[in-house]
């Protein structure tokens, strides 16, 4: 199965593991699921980490090394996917998250994300 993990997620993948629900730490922790982030979410990290935003011990080069030995694909953002952006409905105003879920619909992939607002959208949202 293929899942994708937001922002979120994944910066509490690399620091703070002890705030993921068990339910997706088990979906991460089996080898058998594709796990997925979203290039959005790097760029995200590399913004508010330059705008003191976010505080991370390391190199934004080396989380992509990290992410890449976790055996987590980067999914690249298309045309087609920043296109599909301006025609959903504005329950959430973020950006990113709009990207996100964005790719979610379609690429049909299933969301791992604390954010409620994802609710709102027609994907699946596992939380």
């Amino acid at each position: 199965m293929k899942y994708l993990i937001d922002t979120q997620i994944l910066i509490w993948i690399f620091g703070d593991s002890y705030r993921i629900p068990k339910k997706i730490l088990d979906i991460l922790k089996n080898t058998e699921n594709q796990i997925i982030v979203s290039a959005v979410s790097i760029w995200e990290i590399a913004i508010k980490k330059s705008i003191g935003k976010l505080k991370f011990d390391f190199e934004l080069k080396i989380l992509v090394q990290e992410i890449y030995e976790m055996n987590i694909n980067i999914l690249d953002i298309t045309s087609e996917q920043i296109i599909k952006v301006a025609d959903l409905p504005f329950h959430h105003k973020d950006p990113f998250d709009r990207l996100i879920i964005s790719q979610a619909i379609l690429e049909n992939l299933p969301v791992n994300s604390s954010d409620v607002n994802f609710k709102k959208y027609e994907i699946e949202l596992i939380w």
